[in-house]
């Protein structure tokens, strides 16, 4: 596995797939390419299909400005190696082709040129797998945030209590917002009316009101292309923060303690990312809003005591009570039904956390075999539920919200 470096990126909403990795993928093929005279960019699959609610084109031309850059729209296209696939030409001044790439946007704001698979990639963790991570640190007598530093250093903890910071931030700015997300379905922002009724709920319902607020403030931000963190991508940006965030609201834990847990998150969501995929496109929204749920889950429950074992139980549920979830955003855009997804996963996470700590830990499903089984349901999927708004809810209000302009 990768550092948590990978895993856990700040940028700009509202997509880690469609919009973050694609901006930085044309920023780097235009600086390859200063003598360029335009150039032009072909998106396959769910990169076209639903690129334009996910402002795919608009990042790229933002990321090769001042240049001119025509888009090139081939939806039904899938390229072998990801669903979310671009090419990349740089033209002369008679749009002869100079120079051409193919990369590929696979999850989480990550870029591959589709020739390194990516269980070969350089690691800097010693072990691939839950089982071998759990073997190792009972043998250490070490907690899971601790293996972390091992192998990541002491370097990350500056880099994590930034990422904390910035999810802090994304949900102070979520609840202060109001009025209406960009697109075509007028979506009103919900976090701030959500907080406010928290105040005066029952001590009950204004616990799960908060984390509904926290998780949806996250979402809108970055369904209006505001800056979150990748927890592991940018659609299910809100579970993790609202999950750390009230967690130490009620147990008044210090930054150290939730900064620590946010390092055991990154560990599950980076198995999840090496073993599996956190790309909607390639298993839709279990990877992502799944995932997110596993990470937060695993964070809640070594904050509240939890052993290795037990924060790999909550981490399995996670993701076990999310098999089969669909990615079929209406419209193309990051916000039905993603936006409160990351409200319902959020709780959830407390749910597995709370579950997994009042058991024995032990459980028939081990994280390794979840992650395979959602491996293999996403691949069984239909395109249509995989980030390409053909089925699902997309397809069932197409004629209601979505005009179809292509």
């Amino acid at each position: 596995m990768k550092t948590l470096r990978s895993l856990y990126r700040i940028g700009m909403g509202p997509s880690s797939s469609h919009t973050m990795a694609p901006r930085r993928a044309a920023q780097e093929f235009a600086a390859e390419n200063e003598s360029a005279c335009s150039f032009r960019v072909t998106l396959y699959g769910s990169l076209a299909l639903t690129g334009r609610g996910h402002l795919t084109d608009h990042a790229i031309k933002d990321g090769m400005s001042p240049k001119t850059v025509e888009i090139i729209w081939q939806g039904d296209t899938f390229l072998p190696f990801h669903p979310n696939a671009m090419k990349f030409e740089a033209l002369d001044q008679t749009s002869k082709v100079l120079s051409e790439k193919t990369l590929y946007s696979i999850g989480g704001g990550e870029i591959s040129d589709g020739t390194i698979p990516k269980e070969d990639e350089k690691s800097i963790y010693q072990h691939g797998s839950m089982e071998e991570i759990l073997k190792y640190t009972a043998q250490q007598k070490i907690a899971l945030w601790e293996y972390v530093e091992e192998c990541e250093g002491k370097e990350i903890w500056p880099f994590l209590y930034t990422v904390w910071e910035q999810m802090q931030a994304a949900i102070n700015n979520g609840i202060e917002r109001r009025g209406i997300l960009p697109g075509e379905l007028n979506l009103e922002r919900k976090a701030r009316r959500f907080f406010k009724k928290a105040e005066t709920a029952p001590r009950y319902v204004r616990r799960i009101n908060t984390v509904f607020a926290y998780a949806l403030a996250c979402a809108e931000e970055n369904a209006n292309g505001g800056q979150v963190v990748t927890a592991p991508t940018c659609g299910s940006c809100g579970v993790v923060p609202a999950v750390l965030r009230i967690t130490k609201e009620i147990y008044d834990y210090d930054d150290k303690a939730v900064v620590c847990a946010l390092a055991t998150a990154g560990l599950i969501g980076n198995l999840a990312k090496t073993n599996a995929s956190i790309s909607g496109a390639e298993v839709g929204c279990q990877g992502e809003v799944g995932v997110a749920c596993a990470m937060a889950a695993a964070a809640v429950c070594q904050l509240e005591g939890g052993d290795n074992k037990s924060v790999a139980y909550a981490a399995e549920m996670g993701i076990e009570h999310h098999l089969g979830l669909t990615c079929d955003p209406v419209a193309g855009l990051v916000q039905i039904p993603c936006i409160e997804r990351n409200a319902l996963a959020a709780v959830r996470a407390i749910d597995c956390a709370t579950f997994a700590i009042t058991s024995d830990g032990e459980h028939s499903v081990s994280y390794d075999e979840i992650l395979q089984t959602m491996m293999q349901t996403g691949k069984d999927m239909k395109s249509d539920y995989r980030e390409t708004s053909s089925g699902g809810l997309a397809k069932f209000f197409k004629n209601k919200f979505f005009k179809g302009t292509e």
